[in-house]
């Protein structure tokens, strides 16, 4: 690869930060303010995408701080933006998203009235400069700053809400990867360092495909400090990737607005730590030293340093997705989804065969594109029915036909099937686990095991949208009921007999709808989530929605927002989630909401068809198979193609 100095890596992260300062000051116009998300978005995707033919040639574009200042940023350390092959796959992917981004999140917070809008617009324009920074870091200290400075400007999405729950999720995030997460970093990275100094680097943490070669070096002299540097980047990264057990701050995040918990929850921040252990795999240690390093296991004997990644990565997708099972709240349902998708991407990396990692650099697009879908579906349907629980969707699908019908794309993505994106992604992997042998059909049958669970969680939402009416709804149990169901599960109104066959006459609850599942602590209390709860007429029940705004309806005290009240859409059916009185009011896919949130709902979903049907003409497919051949040192990725395991490592050897 050919190295030349260029701002343009500098420039696409300062972008949006000169973005936040606009925001701010435009704050009495609202117009203003959000096309200037708009404009920032769409001036940084196109600075990154004109380095694009130059990074697809070997072109590395460079910017340093010593060489453009005269600074040295740290005593033989270099502050350094370079935009590679690896750090333009996440680079490309998170400014696309935030042009759509931009618009959806407008449309939310009007339809909303949401309070605090220009710090909500400004933290987003932040959040976005410092995962361009991630991705563009060109060693483990410029990463690290950008890695904890997201945490840092992603803090008051996670917590907008202002309230206790808002806090303790903000708290918590914070506690999980700012401080967690970046201990775990800071101290393999200085392990790093102390080993490549020790062995007379040059530059000691600079990223090289293929691993550093100092650090190789250094591991045959001090194996076991190696070994830790490895588990510690690991689970720095992993915090946020959301591994297994350091995962539950994902789902508590789901409080933030649904743009925040699509774009940065289930796009940057969370791919930050997956592409964060891309690095750590492919450009720190590699797969080759990965492999000939091995650990010593008491009773098992020897094991690649991978295979404790690998199997702590099966078992999150497989947990996280039984989880996702008995979630009634679709928001937590899709965070415990993210949790399981994001392991396929480190489960992949792990296993170190090229057709496995290219799998996982692709599922980094293909989830993104997938889940940013499930969460903007999630979000317009909240905003225009106030429904957050799958309980309570019955016959939604006639109200919001291209929103559910999007939900059904990205759900299928999701969930692997063919000619939607994650099906490309997952067929990778599964051939790479296949072609390795050996122990690792272990990891296979967790992918085929997650996938048919993947069905299991989000079929249900998509069926319960289509397939059933208000009056006839059947309670799945894999949602919130026993299994088997309960004799209730279907209701009559004109009918006493049960679906049993016995007398229900005596046991029709005045409510015609399940109590929505409890997310919190009790929520397997014996009163338990979908026992029908009696109603009284003159008493409003409590909902969620009434308790957490952004996430969840628009706040009661709607006299602090009179100011904006000319600006809020009127759907006409507000209420506290659940069809309204009459059942659901059957829209045209041009009615159901605005032209704010419709417009990014369908370019989101087409896209994801896009990449499963014609992957081979997506760029983001030959950006992850051009870093595979740089990893492997090949010309072309056809060379790897039919090798097993041993044979790629000794391609790397060679």
């Amino acid at each position: 690869m050919t190295e030349v100095a260029d701002p343009r890596p500098l420039a696409a992260v300062l972008v949006s930060a000169l973005a936040m300062c606009l925001i701010i000051a435009s704050y009495r116009y609202p117009n203003v303010r959000e096309s200037w998300s708009v404009v920032a978005a769409l001036a940084k995707f196109g600075i990154i995408l004109s380095m694009l033919p130059g990074v697809m040639d070997g072109t590395v574009y460079e910017w340093s701080l010593a060489d453009s200042l005269g600074v040295e940023f740290l005593a033989g350390i270099d502050f350094v933006l370079r935009a590679d092959p690896l750090g333009l796959l996440f680079a490309l992917l998170a400014s696309f998203l935030w042009i759509f981004t931009s618009f959806y999140a407008a449309g939310y917070m009007r339809g909303l009235d949401e309070h605090a809008q220009t710090r909500f617009f400004a933290s987003f324009a932040a959040s976005l400069s410092t995962a361009i920074g991630i991705a563009f870091s060109g060693n483990l200290v410029t990463i690290f700053l950008f890695y904890e400075l997201l945490s840092l400007v992603t803090y008051p999405l996670v917590a907008h809400n202002e309230d206790n729950e808002a806090r303790i999720a903000g708290r918590k995030y914070l506690a999980y990867t700012f401080f967690g997460g970046g201990v775990f970093l800071l101290a393999g990275t200085v392990l790093v360092y102390w080993l490549n100094t020790g062995v007379g680097a040059e530059d000691p943490l600079a990223f090289e495909a293929g691993g550093m070669a100092a650090l190789a070096e250094a591991a045959q002299v001090d194996p076991v400090f190696a070994q830790a540097a490895f588990y510690l980047l690991i689970a720095g990264f992993g915090v946020k990737a959301a591994v297994m057990p350091l995962h539950s701050w994902l789902a508590d995040a789901m409080v933030a607005p649904t743009p925040v918990s699509g774009l940065l929850h289930a796009v940057a921040v969370v791919k930050s730590g997956a592409f964060g252990v891309a690095r750590v795999i492919l450009e720190v240690f590699g797969p080759g030293l990965i492999h000939d390093l091995p650990l010593n296991v008491p009773g098992v004997g020897e094991v690649g340093l991978n295979i404790p990644v690998a199997i702590l990565a099966a078992f999150t997708l497989t947990a996280a997705s039984i989880i996702a099972l008995r979630k009634d709240h679709l928001k937590r349902r899709l965070a415990f989804s993210t949790t399981a998708q994001l392991s396929y991407i480190v489960l992949g990396l792990s296993m170190l065969h090229p057709l496995a990692i290219l799998g996982a650099l692709f599922h980094i697009p293909a989830h993104a594109f997938g889940k940013l879908t499930l969460f903007f579906c999630a979000g317009a349907v909240h905003v225009e029915t106030h429904t957050d629980y799958v309980s309570e969707m019955a016959g939604i699908g006639k109200r919001m036909p291209l929103t559910m019908s999007a939900f059904a794309i990205g759900a299928a993505g999701m969930a692997g099937m063919p000619l939607i994106a994650g099906f490309v992604s997952k067929f990778y992997m599964l051939i790479g686990s296949g072609s390795v042998g050996g122990g690792y059909w272990l990891f296979a049958t967790a992918l085929i095991v997650s996938g048919i669970l993947n069905i299991a969680y989000l079929w249900p939402v998509v069926y319960t949208a289509f397939f059933e009416s208000e009056d006839r709804h059947d309670a799945k149990p894999l949602l919130e009921f026993p299994p088997g169901g309960k004799r209730e599960s279907y209701f009559d109104d004109d009918a006493a007999v049960a679906t049993d066959g016995g007398d229900r006459s005596d046991e029709k609850p005045e409510s015609g709808q399940p109590q929505p599942a409890d997310e919190r602590d009790d929520e397997t209390e014996a009163k338990g989530a979908g026992t029908p709860e009696t109603v009284d007429d003159e008493e409003e029940p409590e909902y969620a929605v009434d308790k957490y705004p952004s996430d969840h309806t628009v706040p009661e005290d709607a006299e602090t927002h009179d100011d904006h009240a000319e600006d809020h859409h009127d759907h006409g059916d507000h209420h506290h989630g659940g069809p309204p009185a009459g059942g659901w009011e059957r829209h045209s896919p041009f009615t159901e909401s605005t032209w704010l949130m419709i417009f990014p709902i369908s370019v989101i979903a087409v896209g994801a068809v896009t990449l499963g049907v014609i992957p081979d003409y997506a760029v983001f497919l030959d950006l992850a198979m051009y870093i595979v051949e740089g990893v492997f040192g090949v010309d072309s990725f056809d060379e790897l193609h039919g090798l097993s395991l041993e044979e790629a490592m000794e391609v790397i050897d060679e």
